[in-house]
């Protein structure tokens, strides 16, 4: 009986039901053959429910949603060409800061193509840049910046590890901090690569003028204290995260509505309702998960997991290699969000026992995610920026290429040098 269950779990996720009801489903009938009453899994949603720190996470996303649907993407580029257009390769290190932080602050790497394509791939073709550069770039950006916060990705590794054995080890406020170098390394090794890759094809600098930086700084200095409120303010612990994020929300709710005035009154039900509709999904798996995580852990599957490995992983740094590998394939099959939340329960136990820090994995893990965006053949963001340009998707597989090869030596640098992701908070 139990086999056909699954057997026809199996068959419903292949025809493409709602993850959260595939989860759900097995974990009632993994409770139910253990003989767990079923009320557990309320017990999870309301457990969850009650988690201070997860008000962060419906916060930052609303504030995200608002400056997606702003004129925020167009001040940050004209702000970072003013301050950057003088450095040789200046426009394409304009465009990885840009994407970075706009990732960052939106949480979503799909909207930062979108929005920042519009703007960033005309301007490098306009600029000198050939179109299969500037096409692999912007597509290459819109990954960039989970690693920085107030990034959901983040947030989200910090609810799960909280719930389990590694939560005293883990603070949103630390995997905020942890994520800063690593981010960095990855912009300034894409940067680094493209004025290399350059070399033969000169690109006329913006000369450097006050004036500009001014003008540039005038449009966007209501936005400029957005990252002061977040890195400064939990950094230095004036903040809780929850506090940053609050404080977040209701600046840039301010600023584009009243200040601004780029979002209408009229329109704010429609962007709570759209940013809150991803919340309700985020949390509604999570919860159905976590309980699921419970059943695994009673059935002691991560340690059956970590014996089995043991057998034929001998290492730590054998043991890296092949989670490189999971996670990048994996990031080509899930969404950023429903993986952590499947998968960080079953690896946070292995790799815990194999000497990985849990603050550490977390970057790990989101770095790998990061490149899984631009994994052929079903990276999610090739077939954005495929629908976005009007290319097809091999010459987008094309495009991207050389930038996700840069960005696997980043990976690697940051894998294997766990200095870079905590050394900040040591």
């Amino acid at each position: 009986m139990t086999i056909l269950l699954v057997s026809f779990i199996i068959l419903f996720a292949f025809l493409g039901a709602p993850l959260f009801s595939i989860i759900i489903a097995g974990a009632m009938l993994g409770f139910h053959t253990g003989d767990i009453d079923l009320s557990v899994m309320a017990i999870e949603l309301y457990r969850i429910a009650d988690t201070p720190i997860l008000i962060a996470l419906p916060l930052f996303t609303f504030a995200g949603y608002i400056l997606s649907r702003s004129n925020t993407s167009k001040r940050l580029v004209s702000l970072t060409q003013a301050v950057l257009g003088w450095v040789p390769g200046g426009l394409a290190i304009v465009a990885f800061v840009v994407c970075a932080v706009f990732t960052a602050l939106t949480g979503a790497s799909g909207v930062t193509i979108v929005a920042m394509g519009a703007l960033l791939y005309p301007a490098l073709k306009q600029a000198g840049y050939k179109d299969k550069f500037s096409l692999g770039l912007v597509t290459t950006s819109g990954s960039l910046g989970l690693l920085l916060p107030p990034s959901l990705p983040l947030i989200l590794y910090g609810v799960i590890a909280q719930q389990m054995d590694a939560g005293q080890a883990v603070t949103i406020e630390k995997l905020f901090i942890a994520g800063i170098l690593p981010a960095i390394l990855m912009i300034v090794i894409l940067s680094l690569w493209s004025i290399w890759a350059n070399r033969m094809n000169p690109v006329p600098l913006i000369p450097f003028s006050f004036k500009n930086v001014l003008m540039a700084a005038r449009e966007s200095i209501w936005e400029i204290p957005l990252p002061v409120f977040v890195f400064t303010g939990v950094y230095s612990g004036y903040f809780a995260v929850s506090e940053a994020a609050a404080v977040t929300a209701m600046y840039v709710l301010i600023i584009e509505v009243l200040v601004y005035r780029e979002i209408k009154l009229p329109d704010l039900p429609g962007i709570i309702r759209d940013s809150m509709v991803m919340v309700g999904g985020i949390l509604l798996i999570l919860g159905v998960c976590l309980a699921f995580t419970n059943f695994l852990i009673d059935a002691e599957v991560p340690m059956k997991i970590f014996n089995t490995c043991k057998v034929f992983i001998g290492s730590r740094i054998l043991f890296l290699v092949l989670l490189n590998i999971f996670l990048l394939i994996l990031g080509t099959m899930l969404d950023i969000f429903s993986a952590i939340i499947i998968m960080v329960p079953l690896i946070l136990p292995v790799a815990q026992e194999y000497g990985v820090d849990p603050i550490h994995l977390g970057i790990i893990f989101l770095a790998n995610m990061q490149i899984g965006y631009l994994t052929p053949p079903v990276g999610m963001n090739l077939f954005i920026a495929g629908y976005r340009f009007n290319k097809p998707i091999i010459e987008i597989y094309r495009a991207t290429f050389p930038f996700m090869i840069v960005l696997l030596l980043a990976v690697l640098i940051i894998t294997y040098w766990p200095w870079l992701s905590l050394v900040m908070i040591s």
